[in-house]
């Protein structure tokens, strides 16, 4: 009889409180989500912010070692000018609470809402990484005054303007163009700002002979840039993965799988590519490591919907491209130091014609139609004219003013020395008298 009163006393209290129960049970496994999701990307977020010490690697590897403490100057100072800027301006211009025709957002200057530092966060540490890349292509001739003042352009105002027309729910979003994590968004608009900036800065002294035939200038440590490729690939998985915006219900794994064949593959088609071409004739290991880099930014538009197989093809091309690529611009005149033109220039523009090729059910070789690869081209032009005439503007507007480039004395002496008073390699240094030793070319 008792156990017939508590089981009765049980559904009696289950009717009563049981809706109450479900709707606190319902509410708890909501906030336990929301919490997981922000967990995932505010981690992602750092792992992209870690890509920061990885382009400082790559850029002083692939360059000479009088340009070491500058090189580490610029990308350090690239991430604490840009965030800032990026606080004051940047953010509300590409995802401000208003819209000015779907071109321009307007709202959270000064940015200090609590609600959305999640969202601000993973933003910045992408706007850092569209303005890094330009800093490897103008190296080892660059006033370190005029980079603090570009620098602040790209994070505060040209690349946020990117943003909003994409992400942000403007115009090109509402046409259709496509891009998960940011081929075109973020590197082509490094790369396309990095093209902007070397022609106005010319090349480095030595570059090219009397005819205008390039010459090799090495880069004085290829561990460095070997070590940065790493930490950049490492990082990009919070790029990739970490763009799903979520952890629960998110399958960013498969995010990770596409990025790490296409990085592979880019390794490979690169080598390859360098190997068979006559310019090399070996396995180069500085077209190795770029050729993963441009996988890596290949990947990047759509790592979310396009198959594994078509991945690997993402990056051999990829890789392919890297090294042709950079021969043509180099015999074109354009002298880049660490191939970031190429890489994040021509494979952003391949990853996002990318998606309206392999991506699932819009490309036209994966079950869709040439429609998408219409509005992927439409924001590739867009992108491209945009950033390039802004930044044309940028570099010219410095030129005049400021000067852009340091004097030919100052170039061959090294900007460590003259321009921060410092040395990455004290002891080395101290043993050249003359600091044209270190550049045999000169």
């Amino acid at each position: 009889m008792r156990k017939r009163l508590l089981a009765l006393g049980g559904l009696t209290a289950l009717a009563l409180f049981g809706p109450l129960a479900g709707t606190a049970l319902a509410q708890t496994v909501e906030e336990v989500a929301v919490a997981v999701d922000n967990v995932w990307v505010v981690v992602a977020g750092i792992l992209v912010m870690f890509m920061q010490p990885g382009f400082a690697l790559v850029e002083a590897g692939f360059t000479r070692a009088k340009n070491t403490a500058n090189i580490v100057m610029k990308n350090f100072m690239d991430f604490a000018a840009g965030a800032l800027m990026y606080w004051a301006v940047g953010f509300g211009l590409a995802y401000g609470g208003s819209t000015i025709g779907g071109y321009i957002g307007y709202g959270e200057f000064f940015f200090n809402n609590p609600e959305r530092s999640v969202e601000w966060f993973f933003q910045v540490v992408f706007a850092a990484t569209a303005a890094t890349i330009v800093s490897g292509a103008m190296a080892e001739r660059t006033r370190f005054a005029a980079y603090l003042i570009y620098t602040p352009f790209i994070t505060g105002f040209i690349y946020p303007i990117v943003t909003h027309w994409t992400w942000g729910g403007g115009w090109l979003a509402e046409l259709g163009y496509y891009d998960f994590a940011g081929s075109g968004i973020v590197h082509m608009v490094g790369g396309v700002a990095a093209l902007a900036g070397v022609l106005v800065l010319g090349p480095r002294i030595g570059k090219y002979d009397e005819n205008g035939n390039p010459q090799s200038i090495p880069g004085h440590s290829l561990m460095l840039g070997a070590l940065g490729v790493f930490i950049l690939w490492f990082g990009w998985y919070g790029f990739n993965a970490g763009s799903t915006l979520a952890a629960v219900g998110a399958d960013f794994a498969t995010v990770a799988v596409t990025t790490t064949l296409a990085a592979a593959a880019g390794a490979i088609g690169a080598m390859s590519t360098a190997w068979a071409n006559r310019s090399f004739g070996r396995p180069d290991p500085a077209m190795t490591l770029n050729g993963a880099l441009g996988g890596l930014v290949g990947i990047t538009a759509a790592p979310d919907i396009i198959p594994t197989h078509w991945a690997v093809v993402v990056g051999l091309v990829a890789g392919v491209i890297i090294v042709q690529g950079i021969l043509a611009i180099e015999k074109a005149g354009v002298d880049d130091p660490v191939g970031a033109i190429a890489v994040h220039g021509l494979c952003g523009i391949w990853g996002v014609l990318a998606v309206g090729i392999f991506g699932a059910d819009v490309g036209f070789l994966n079950g869709g139609d040439f429609a998408q690869l219409g509005y992927q081209v439409i924001g590739i032009l867009a992108i491209g004219a945009w950033t390039f005439i802004a930044s044309t503007i940028v570099f010219r507007t410095i030129n005049a003013a400021l000067g852009l480039r340091v004097s030919a004395e100052e170039e061959l002496a090294g900007l460590d020395r003259v321009e921060h008073g410092a040395s990455a390699y004290p002891e080395f240094m101290e043993q050249i008298a003359d600091p044209r030793q270190l550049d045999p070319i000169s």
